[in-house]
């Protein structure tokens, strides 16, 4: 509803939503009233709505992790192009699955990795492309959650649990996995990784803290995850708009009583890591040192890319690239600001999904399932990993539920 769909309301020559699935009346009633979508279009469950043969073009398909395969699966086999949600699924056999029966199909089978899209991406690739730095050796890649963007999304939020979502390396970091992936251009050969849940847990609340920051703590007002700075407020966009279906300051109150927003971040039922590291090697030699943690001030991603000839910096947050050549010469890349959410990724992936629509030229997708499903099993790979403390060779575990798919 804020990210993908409002490129719709921006470009109505391209796209339009004729119909909508969604278990919540409410959400069901705010989104049909803003795409304009008859009564008759709008459904209780994506079963009711694959009932009514023909009904659009191409399905854009945003249930939870877990809930992906089935109505994915279904919508292929009804003929739908479909734009899928990342990460594909929680389950490798599932991810595998979903990727052959697209290919089986002939049908597309488009993930929204939105990285891929965004312009600061792309030219990053680009200047990889153009040699540079002569030829990539080893990379450094940070992705610095924040500790408010950890809290809200992964301690109280939809992606805190495994069970009922996916672990952290496959939830946040399938767009790292699938970033790396393009820019080296060489399958991953092995992984390990380490990591845990270090901070977010029972035995380190506060003295005085409740189950609650709304049941009178004694420490809420210096508390950095306060709930209350971070959602009693006036502000309207991306975290403050899920908490309550309304915006007023009297539903948010009473959603962070009632809800999971409302949560001390440290009496929650989390379970995802707060911090973990990769090291991966490519076929073609490549390694990469790959670190997530969510004690950081800023969201945002890190790199340091190094070659033969040079090496590429970057930070997402100041929106700068950096090209060093040992030659000498220096290069600074700023990219104004793109519009839609994600840095321009979500604009970027419905432009391209509606492009595909149009041209009929499936193959030419980014982010096909083929190539989605291959960075996602090594994010899987990489929790094998964490768990099992031993090194995953990627063809290895590739193969073993290939077997079984």
């Amino acid at each position: 509803m804020h990210s993908l769909a409002p490129y719709a309301l921006k470009r109505p020559n391209e796209v339009r939503f004729v119909a909508v699935a969604e278990t919540d009346e409410g959400r069901r009633a705010r989104f049909a009233a803003q795409h304009d979508i008859a009564p008759e279009r709008q459904y209780a469950s994506w079963q009711e709505l694959l009932a009514e043969p023909g009904l659009a073009d191409a399905l854009l398909i945003c249930t939870s992790d877990n809930a992906h395969y089935e109505p994915t699966m279904a919508g292929l086999r009804a003929g739908y192009p479909i734009l899928l949600e990342k990460p594909m699924s929680p389950s490798p056999l599932e991810t595998l699955r979903m990727a052959e029966e697209a290919e089986r199909l002939g049908k597309l089978l488009m993930i929204c990795h939105t990285m891929r899209y965004v312009p600061y991406f792309v030219t990053l690739k680009r200047l990889v492309e153009e040699g540079r730095i002569g030829r990539i050796v080893s990379i450094q890649w940070n992705e610095n959650v924040g500790f408010w963007h950890q809290a809200h999304s992964f301690v109280r939020g939809n992606w805190r649990n495994t069970a009922e979502s996916s672990p952290m390396i496959l939830a946040k970091c399938c767009h790292d996995m699938d970033m790396l992936q393009w820019l080296v251009d060489s399958p991953c050969a092995k992984v390990s990784s380490f990591g845990g849940l270090a901070y977010f847990r029972e035995e380190n609340a506060p003295p005085g803290s409740t189950e609650r920051c709304t049941d009178g703590c004694a420490v809420e007002a210096e508390c950095s995850f306060s709930a209350l700075k971070q959602y009693y407020n006036v502000k309207t966009g991306w975290p403050q708009h899920v908490v309550s279906a309304e915006a007023t300051l009297e539903a948010r109150m009473k959603a962070l009583r009632e809800g999971p927003y409302g949560r001390c971040v440290f009496r929650c039922d989390n379970d995802v890591v707060d911090h973990q590291v990769a090291n991966l090697v490519f076929e073609n030699g490549v390694t990469v040192a790959f670190a997530m943690t969510a004690f950081t001030t800023e969201d945002a991603r890190s790199f340091k890319i190094m070659g033969t000839e040079g090496e590429i910096r970057g930070h997402t947050e100041r929106n700068e690239i950096e090209v060093l050549q040992f030659s000498g010469k220096r290069e600074l890349i700023k990219h104004p600001i793109a519009e839609g959410g994600h840095s321009g990724g979500d604009y970027g992936v419905m432009a391209e999904f509606a492009r595909l629509l149009r041209h009929g030229n499936y193959a030419g997708s980014r982010t096909g399932a083929a190539i989605s499903a291959r960075s996602h099993m090594i994010a899987f790979a990489a929790e094998q990993s964490r768990l099992s403390g031993r090194t995953v060779e990627i063809d290895e575990y590739m193969e073993h539920w290939r077997m079984q798919a």
